[in-house]
């Protein structure tokens, strides 16, 4: 163990819990981490909702390792490499249809503000500058950089920092306990809450608005699943209003829930989507957006010595990256990872419900190898009983992940059933200690 822990400001914590009592990671393989005094824990949620393929995978290490050898860095600004052109080819081929221009970036925040940026630059070289506003929705996640925390609706994320971006405007959650609790797969009720579009549409009209962003399924605010017919209808709206629809898949991309993208899943096809996390299975850093080929198209215009879009990060295509990422659509494809969620999914959510009636326990959602368990707050105490679950799962030997007071998981596709079995058990033990 570390003796001074004092110089590392760590993200997203309670830092001074967690230098009181830490909690270490040093080894990692399969569906298991192995902590500082030799436990083995079992991953619950895929490392953050990234490692979809399981830890240590050969192939993406030795992939890492020739390419660090061979090249380790490639100016990507006029310049580039081929492993980024194949990359670029190999996301596309599993895109939704249309969907086959690709921009890499750093991390699902990047690929967020890359894909604001586009939306609005895309309305102005077609003529329509006047299209700047941007729509989220409340308790949506988009990632920690301005465009992002502007765009999102988790009120502890956005507070501290001022008045963010001006022209953004949000419609309501979709999250419906009165209605949809305990619902297995999409909720029933709630495809009304898109109407919310028209009315911030009729607000301030749509020639203002440049695009909608949405998770499909909320991941970071607590795992709100889209209710039937919701997304359907946010593109209808969205299409008759001359909106893009940007669809936020950081979380859901590469087999989440049961197909490549959540898009495929629910069967609506964005005209953006952001993507980082599963593109190299957590091994090295990566974002990307998918375009549809007539947005890129909008843009190649003018002289063609002249830069068309203004955009972009000195590590886009990082040659590390790109090789981390075909070797992981290798994996995913090798082992028929990209549909897995689906073939598990059924045996997943029984499991997961299996917790309702247990005490404190309000609502148990599901979809794929996505799941959530919402908790009784403690009076006057928000986020504290599902904190306490999660070091009690913790110390019992299963990662999970809370916000709020909700579980979520999100475990590796390659999930087996005992594996299903002794997460769901642990967590279920720890919700009833922590009543």
């Amino acid at each position: 163990m570390p003796t001074d822990l004092d110089a590392y400001w760590m993200p997203f914590t309670a830092n001074r819990q967690f230098k009181k009592a830490p909690r270490l990671f040093t080894k990692a393989q399969g569906m298991y981490f192995t902590t500082d005094d030799g436990r083995q824990v079992l991953d619950g949620i895929a490392g953050l909702w990234c490692v979809n393929a399981g830890h240590g995978r050969t192939k993406i290490t030795e992939a890492i390792q020739r390419q660090s050898a061979e090249m380790d860095f490639c100016p990507p600004f006029q310049m580039a490499h081929p492993k980024a052109f194949e990359l670029a080819r190999k996301v596309a081929e599993i895109a939704p249809a249309g969907m086959n221009r690709v921009f890499f970036t750093n991390s699902g925040s990047e690929s967020v503000e890359t894909a604001l940026k586009m939306a609005i630059a895309y309305h102005r070289v077609r003529g329509e500058g006047q299209r700047t506003r941007l729509i989220g929705r409340e308790r949506g996640y988009h990632g920690v950089n301005f465009g992002g925390i502007s765009v999102g609706g988790i009120v502890a994320n956005r507070k501290m920092f001022g008045t963010m971006l001006g022209g953004v405007d949000h419609i309501r959650h979709t999250h419906d306990l009165a209605r949809n609790a305990f619902s297995v797969g999409q909720p029933p009720f709630g495809a009304e809450f898109a109407d919310d579009l028209e009315k911030v549409i009729a607000l301030h009209d749509a020639s203002t608005i440049a695009a909608v962003i949405v998770e499909p399924v909320a991941g970071s605010t607590g795992v709100l699943i889209p209710p039937q017919g919701y997304l359907q209808r946010l593109r209808e709206i969205c299409d008759r209003h001359g909106i893009l629809l940007i669809f936020d898949e950081v979380i859901t991309g590469f087999g989440r829930t049961g197909q490549p993208f959540a898009a495929q899943t629910f069967g609506v096809t964005p005209d953006l989507m952001t993507l980082a996390k599963g593109l190299t299975n957590g091994a090295v850093p990566m974002g990307a957006v998918v375009a549809k080929q007539a947005i890129h198209d909008t843009f190649m215009t003018g002289p063609e010595h002249l830069i068309e879009f203004f955009h972009g990060y000195t590590y886009s295509a990082h040659p590390l990256a790109c090789a981390a990422g075909l070797a992981t659509l290798e994996t995913y494809a090798d082992e028929g990872l990209l549909t897995r969620a689906g073939e598990m999914a059924g045996y997943f959510a029984e499991a997961l419900h299996s917790l309702k009636g247990l005490p404190g326990v309000i609502d148990v959602r599901n979809v794929g190898l996505i799941g959530g368990v919402e908790l009784t707050p403690v009076a006057g105490q928000p986020t504290k009983r599902a904190f306490d679950v999660f070091l009690d799962c913790y110390d019992k030997g299963a990662l999970v992940r809370t916000t709020g007071d909700i579980v979520a998981l999100s475990p590796p596709l390659i999930i087996e059933r005992s594996h299903i079995d002794r997460l769901v058990d642990i967590l279920g033990g720890a919700i009833r200690r922590n009543a």
